[in-house]
């Protein structure tokens, strides 16, 4: 089991950046994919990036070219550094871990921060 801990989010105008983060504890030498959610009010939940254990990542087509994930193993945090924001981007923002692979049900079955807003001007 573990838990996570976002932070970073704030209120930004259009075209700034965020870097928000995602501490994990608990079971952090297990391996888990993880993954960072948004969700504006009124509109579905939806998945920015999975992140795989060994690396791989999978970016929503919304998202590509302007944000970009990374972990440090060493502070088990992960990382989402967001560029070009819009205010379609304004969103509360969750980290989520699953264990093992990255699977269709990682809302489901994974593990949720509390979230940090993003707000973006126009």
């Amino acid at each position: 089991q573990v838990q996570l801990a976002e932070s970073g989010g704030g209120s930004v105008q259009a075209g700034g950046s965020l870097r928000l983060s995602c501490v994990m504890s608990g079971d952090t030498d297990s391996p888990y994919c993880m993954g960072w959610f948004r969700q504006a009010p009124g509109k579905e939940r939806e998945e920015v990036v999975e992140f795989a254990a060994d690396g791989r990542t999978t970016y929503a087509d919304a998202v590509k070219g302007r944000f970009a994930v990374s972990k440090d193993n060493s502070k088990n945090t992960l990382y989402l550094q967001m560029n070009s924001l819009n205010p379609e981007d304004s969103a509360m923002y969750y980290c989520v871990a699953e264990f093992g692979i990255c699977t269709s049900r990682i809302e489901e079955d994974g593990y949720w921060g509390q979230g940090t807003q993003v707000t973006v001007s126009s």
